[in-house]
């Protein structure tokens, strides 16, 4: 598979992802991320938004409203979820944390007004408050293997299992989680104490980094972000969201008509795919660019980046019929390069995520 090398500095590549108000890169962006798969690295992702619900009917309420069964979730315990339209497609993602006094809903800052009142409009009578509670928490993830060791030199008590929640001593929370990377952990903390806590954590071993890294391992994880790996047409089975964010036994939430008959069938028309890019300088696609196979669109690209040991790589939606030898082409006019599927990516027919498919690909391809 092409993985070739370029002497253009990450930060100016044409497809790279940029988050505004957060570092792109601490000085070295492919060093960051092998910091993140040999040690640990912390990143500011400050920019995320987050939503807070109290009140005693927050699960309950909650557990109508999203793909997620939520309505018994324990106490520091988190997961992940979706909000969907009428027709099963993805409107919003978000990463679930219930504290025991309230639920936070971390999610892409640009959606936390729509998604904020969509949510105001469904309480009616229910005994529930949702609120931005953006200025209030900031995110700063720490990953890599040497996560809990890191985190303890911090003083910070690590849950013992992925989607697990602890408490802060002085505000926020940190919550286990298995992606990035092998290991790695967010830590919402009072915004106010943001810098504070950065130093903690590079004091105790992390390296700083910045979102490009993050972003390169978020790619080889083949976790999607939304908005960016998908379109207004992604129904949750084409980007590996069964099982980590829909529940498929629950009930009595927008879009379920079609999730569970996509489920059924077993075939989602799109799927979410790894794709190596044999690109110069110059000519990186774009999210949104077409994946060309025979002179026909048969997919988009979604977050491009460049990985420490995979070279130029990028996550594509494309038709589930396209064969995984299939000769293409990502991006249009000066940016189009070859492209070729990575077999280790390919997802099952039920539209949930490869298990251990990181590892997969780490395997594999090294």
């Amino acid at each position: 598979m092409p993985r070739r090398r370029r002497s253009k500095p990450v930060t100016e590549l044409p497809g790279a992802t940029h988050d505004a108000g957060v570092p792109a890169h601490r000085g070295d962006p492919l060093a960051e991320q092998r910091a993140m798969s040999r040690g640990a690295a912390v990143v500011d992702r400050s920019h995320r938004g987050v939503i807070t619900v109290t009140g005693p009917e927050r699960l309950t309420w909650l557990h109508l409203l999203l793909t997620q069964h939520v309505s018994e979730l324990a106490p520091d315990t988190g997961t992940e979820a979706l909000v969907l339209d009428i027709n099963g497609r993805v409107l919003h993602h978000m990463v679930v944390a219930h504290t025991g006094d309230a639920v936070h809903l971390d999610t892409e800052a640009g959606d936390v007004p729509e998604l904020l009142e969509y949510l105001q409009k469904m309480v009616f009578w229910s005994k529930v408050e949702p609120r931005d509670a953006t200025a209030e928490l900031a995110v700063l993830s720490v990953v890599g293997p040497d996560t809990p060791d890191v985190l303890a030199r911090a003083g910070v008590a690590v849950p013992e299992r992925p989607h697990g929640v602890l408490g802060l001593p002085d505000g926020g929370f940190v919550r286990r989680v298995d992606w990035p990377g092998a290991d790695a952990a967010d830590l919402l903390v009072p915004r106010d104490a943001h810098a504070a806590w950065w130093e903690r954590l590079t004091a105790a071993g992390a390296r700083p980094a910045g979102a490009l890294a993050f972003e390169a391992l978020r790619v080889e994880a083949l976790r999607p972000r939304l908005h960016v790996d998908t379109d207004d047409r992604t129904i949750p089975h084409e980007v590996g969201w069964i099982g980590s964010a829909v529940h498929l036994t629950k009930g009595c939430y927008r879009g379920q008509e079609t999730v569970a008959r996509v489920a059924n069938l077993g075939r989602p028309p799109r799927r979410l795919v790894l794709l190596h890019l044999d690109s110069g300088d110059e000519t990186l696609p774009v999210p949104g660019d077409p994946v060309v196979r025979d002179g026909r669109a048969v997919g988009r690209v979604g977050t491009v980046a460049m990985h420490h040991e995979l070279g130029p790589v990028a996550l594509a939606l494309v038709k589930r019929n396209v064969p995984v030898d299939a000769e293409l082409t990502a991006g249009e006019d000066d940016r189009s390069t070859p492209a070729a599927i990575d077999p280790a990516s390919l997802p099952p027919e039920d539209g949930a995520p490869p298990p251990g498919r990181a590892a997969q690909l780490r395997g594999g391809l090294r």
